[in-house]
């Protein structure tokens, strides 16, 4: 499958009031629009994305996508130590909690305690820092740092997940991550609700096809960050040499250039075209942006609906890296 295959629904159908801006988020019973914020950038961690935000900054962006029609906001509970989630809570505390914005966020390990107990914790400091009593959707993050088996042991992080959602102290459950083999392994146990993958359903890497298939075969939403591939996508030419948070390869690099190249061509922005591939593609509910200004959101939800032409898809396909280049074939 791959983003050309969509080339019969327009740009503006993806875009606020169209006919697939609302969508389910598979067979959680959530409703989900096309495109939703990636929290990660609100926490400030510089040592990841390079850069930083400041608090009030971050509020003021979150205030801004509660005002916009973009009603999704995704964060964690390891966002910069919970972070993301104290900067979301404050925004919403602003409005008095009239939103009908979805908060998603995730729990985490403490150090190296990723144990049932901490589990349980994780989701008390969020709905905490949130001041959410009722949290509708909570991811396992980054589960592929620790063992598989003692993550799913009896009584472990997966379990305690099951029993929190049994027990109506959360909503649906899902897996957050990133090497799409252990995502695969953790769709596999057929206990989730929905999966959530970054930096591998882009323009340039495909990693994440197969498990985000299966994952919808299941009936489970399928959510799609880091569209930018942690930034490079997005800014082309700002002399980054990182793609996913690594070095990117020469061959991913010069791939990239071309596609940017490609953009010029068509007098349009490359992380305009990356974000309308994620919206385009079949396998995905809902794709996450991280914004770090609150004048991004108008910026964003224009590259939604700008005009792209159909044959430049076609196009672009043709200069993505082959397998070999993407990044779970480095790992």
């Amino acid at each position: 499958m791959t983003f050309e295959d969509a080339t019969i629904t327009p740009a503006a159908d993806f875009a606020p009031g169209g006919m697939r801006w609302l969508r389910p988020a598979g067979a959680t019973g959530l409703t989900v629009t096309a495109l939703g914020l990636g929290g990660a950038p609100l926490s400030s961690m510089p040592e990841v994305l390079g850069y930083e935000v400041p608090r009030d900054r971050a509020v003021d962006l979150v205030e801004a996508v509660l005002r916009s029609p973009i009603a999704v906001i995704d964060t964690s509970n390891g966002y910069n130590d919970g972070e993301s989630e104290r900067r979301i809570g404050a925004a919403l505390r602003r409005s008095d909690g009239g939103t009908s914005t979805l908060i998603v966020t995730k729990v985490d390990a403490r150090g190296r305690d990723y144990s049932g107990t901490r589990v349980r914790e994780s989701v008390d400091e969020s709905a905490e820092r949130l001041g959410m009593d009722f949290l509708p959707l909570v991811h396992l993050h980054d589960p592929e740092f620790f063992e598989f088996e003692e993550i799913t042991a009896p009584g472990g992080a997966v379990d305690t997940l099951v029993a929190l959602k049994a027990e109506g102290r959360i909503g649906s459950i899902g897996v957050a991550g990133g090497h799409a083999p252990t995502m695969q392994r953790y769709v596999d146990l057929g206990v989730f609700d929905a999966l959530l993958v970054h930096n591998r359903l882009t323009l340039v890497d495909r990693s994440a096809e197969t498990v985000a298939a299966d994952a919808k075969r299941r009936g489970m939403a399928v959510f799609n960050a880091a569209v930018f591939g942690g930034g490079i996508l997005a800014a082309p030419r700002a002399g980054r040499d990182t793609y996913a948070y690594r070095p990117a390869s020469p061959v991913l690099l010069a791939s990239i250039s071309a596609m940017a190249d490609l953009c010029d061509e068509y007098g349009i922005e490359l992380g305009a075209a990356a974000i309308q591939a994620s919206l385009r593609e079949p396998l995905v509910d809902c794709t996450l942006v991280g914004m770090s200004r609150p004048e991004r959101v108008e910026w964003t939800l224009d590259a939604v609906s700008r005009p792209i032409p159909d044959d430049f898809w076609n196009r672009v396909e043709a200069l993505r890296p082959a397998p070999k280049h993407w990044v779970d074939a480095q790992n």
